[in-house]
């Protein structure tokens, strides 16, 4: 049953970009799971939290991903091996606060670059669920980036 009023055809294309997004979202994660982890030094106490600040929305944000793919009826790309090999955000592991911070700030580039993406792609489809759930997540990861690029500049 097509309860949504959406095309397959058209949803297939919004799920690609969605999937792209869930790869590159579960690498971010894992990235800040192991920031979390290994953060040592003098601002130990503000980046430990603040990580995992980040990687509990981001663990929120895959889930809520998931789902919206299957409620538009397809499925989500939901193994270790899809998110390897189809993540631009990669695994990276740095010792620095600094070098954690920026790796930080190019994940979270690309993963702006894909919301846009999907934001393009959902709207000519006139998708406004997935227009709305990726606009919430654009809008805490800008805010995100600022804080972080703020914080940088010390």
């Amino acid at each position: 049953m097509n309860y949504l009023g959406l095309s397959i055809k058209n949803s297939t294309a919004v799920v690609k970009e969605l999937n792209n997004l869930m790869c590159n979202y579960q690498i971010y994660y894992q990235n800040l799971r192991n920031y979390h982890w290994n953060i040592t030094g003098e601002h130990f106490f503000e980046l430990h939290v603040k990580f995992e600040e980040l990687y509990n929305e981001a663990k929120l944000n895959i889930d809520a991903i998931a789902e919206r793919i299957l409620t538009l009826r397809l499925k989500p790309a939901s193994t270790l091996a899809e998110y390897l090999k189809n993540s631009k955000i990669k695994e990276k592991s740095v010792s620095s606060s600094s070098e954690m911070v920026k790796n930080i700030l190019g994940n979270h580039k690309i993963l702006i670059s894909n919301m846009r993406s999907i934001l393009k792609v959902a709207g000519d489809n006139k998708d406004e669920g997935t227009v709305d759930m990726i606009s919430g997540f654009m809008s805490s990861l800008e805010k995100n980036s600022w804080m972080l690029d703020a914080w940088s500049t010390k």
